[in-house]
């Protein structure tokens, strides 16, 4: 297919790639180790203070393209071929101390998962100034100095002293925007975004957005922002690099991208639309119900749940939404029995369930499953999708060999992979491949009730459209009812029956979806509402205004 290509490197391009040829060892089973080919002669520029935005669906490479600015191939990727020019320097011939010294200094990368990327027994500001101690950018004074503006710039609260605490110690939303500080504080030219909003909720992700895009425009700094949500890189690209199976796709300005695409793959990433559902009347008895739950972390000292009420009937979905921290996940653990209440009751099919999950019977146990939002740490990696999925098969039922075999099978069949799979290890999955085999996992203990918690969060647009589609079709074919757990509002109104508002352990709003999302709202919800990007060029700059206004008049 035909493709804008690149420009040419210019006196203010930073970061020059030409011809990019990434490869990786995989080891099938039973066969010989054999080499595939990840990035596919991908060539990119970036000018000096600039944003490149790259997008793709999952295993598109753009993680795998992000990372070769930095000369780093991770899990055995090998870069095999090209030019990796920054600041006028083939990186790939600087050697390992040529590295070591560009890594930290004339660029730096945030991570998705900030929780995983500091170190649990350091404080933030010894792992904050770090890099310019390393490379003699600074004094320790300077560099804390630093450090204290940028946690001023990026909106941390108490900025001057949050450094003195661990990560632990802040929430998800502060540690990322922490992480961003610590990019920043070598003063390096480059920065390697890597989903750095994907797994936040919309209140906090439309804080931590506007904070990164005010520090790159305030430092100057140029950055490279990996992201499946082409509505969150419309408000800090400059341009859009669209990839697809490691390939160059299209290029272009963002407005471009956005609005007239020239491929027909980008046309159909821009154009993924809410799935209509038709709520369902409410009709019947409630198959689960919660009612007056209170539950507490810390021996009853932090209670994380407050007298929550919530029912779900038959055959419907009930979503869950709400900020990090509003006890939709804490929800989830006390139905499951993982978080015993200290107050209320659980009824499941007209029956009491005991509190703690060691204490219920193994038909409670099966009737009640759990797709978790992390399909990657969910899965045993040394376990092939046929062994995953048939061990609920022969846990509940106790049906082994050819029997098990063709219910694996089957269940491939259900989630649209088919049989080829059944051999496959984790790692060989794409993360919407691996999403699937969590579903048909809980699928094979034949529930009547699953638990979906952030399942489609991590999930680019049409692998995220596909998942929906196929929990919708299951439902319709099982008669399976889903506690879905998201902070994604296009998500609620695609696959929600009712819909729970929760804020600091709280329900706040609930109710049927159309109840739920007609106004007039309470201030949490209308605020969740107006915080969800929209693929409107200068979207944040108006949402950020309009929340200045509403605290103004407060």
């Amino acid at each position: 297919m035909a493709k804008t290509a690149p420009q040419s490197a210019t006196p203010e391009t930073l970061l020059d790639i030409r011809n990019l040829r990434i490869e990786a060892t995989v080891y099938p089973p039973g066969e010989a180790p054999k080499a595939v080919t990840l990035v596919h002669d991908v060539s990119l520029s970036l000018k000096r203070g600039k944003v490149l935005g790259l997008i793709g669906e999952s295993g598109a490479g753009k993680s795998t393209i992000g990372l070769s600015s930095m000369a780093y191939g991770r899990g055995g990727v090998r870069i095999t071929g090209g030019e990796i020019m920054l600041n006028g320097h083939d990186i790939l011939k600087a050697g390992a101390g040529g590295i070591r010294k560009l890594r930290g200094r004339e660029v730096c990368y945030v991570a998705q998962s900030a929780a995983a990327a500091f170190n649990p027994a350091h404080k933030l500001m010894d792992q904050v100034v770090e890099a310019s101690l390393l490379h003699g950018v600074a004094t320790r004074a300077e560099a804390e100095k630093r450090a204290k503006a940028l946690f001023k710039k990026l909106s941390l609260p108490n900025p001057d002293t949050i450094g003195e605490r661990y990560p632990h110690q802040v929430s998800g939303g502060q540690l990322q925007r922490v992480m961003t500080a610590m990019a920043l504080c070598s003063e390096p030219d480059l920065i390697v975004f890597d989903e750095p909003t994907t797994a936040l909720d919309v209140t906090t992700q439309i804080d931590v957005l506007a904070a990164i895009k005010d520090a790159i425009r305030d430092t100057g700094v140029a950055a490279l922002y990996i992201t499946h949500d082409l509505a969150v890189v419309a408000q800090v690209s400059d341009e859009i690099m669209v990839l697809r199976h490691g390939r160059l796709v299209e290029w272009g300005g963002t407005r471009q991208i956005i609005k007239e695409p020239r491929q027909e793959y980008t046309n159909a990433l821009v154009s993924v639309h809410e799935i209509e559902h038709h709520e369902q009347k409410a009709e019947g008895a409630p198959f689960l119900s919660v009612k007056n739950v209170t539950a507490a972390y810390g021996g009853g000292a932090v209670k994380v749940l407050k007298n929550v009420s919530v029912d779900i009937l038959p055959g419907q979905t009930l979503a869950v939404v709400g900020e990090s921290g509003s006890g939709k996940s804490t929800l989830a653990r006390a139905i499951t029995g993982l978080l015993p209440p200290q107050e209320g009751s659980v009824t499941f099919d007209g029956r009491p369930l005991a509190n703690r999950l060691a204490d219920r019977p193994k038909e409670d146990l099966r009737q009640l499953q759990m797709i978790y939002q992390m399909a990657d740490v969910a899965m045993n990696p040394r376990q092939t999708v046929g062994t995953i999925i048939g061990r609920p098969l022969e846990f509940y039922f106790g049906i082994r060999g050819a029997e098990r075999d063709r219910r694996v099978t089957q269940l491939l069949d259900e989630i649209e992979m088919g049989k080829g799979f059944a051999d496959r290890y984790p790692a060989e999955l794409s993360g919407g491949q691996k999403q699937r085999v969590c579903i048909a996992r809980a699928l094979a203990a034949k529930p009547k009730l699953i638990i979906c918690d952030e399942v489609t969060s991590a999930l680019d647009p049409l692998v995220a459209h596909g998942i929906l589609k196929l929990l919708l079709n299951l439902q319709q074919a099982e008669k399976v009812a889903y506690l879905f757990i998201t902070h994604d509002l296009a998500t609620v109104r695609s696959i929600a029956d009712s819909i729970a508002v929760m804020y600091r352990g709280e329900v706040v709003r609930y109710g049927s979806k159309s109840k739920v999302l007609t106004p007039p709202f309470d201030a949490y919800t209308d605020l969740l509402l107006s915080s969800v990007p929209e693929m409107e060029i200068g979207w944040l700059e108006k949402a950020i205004a309009g929340r200045r206004m509403e605290s103004a008049g407060n």
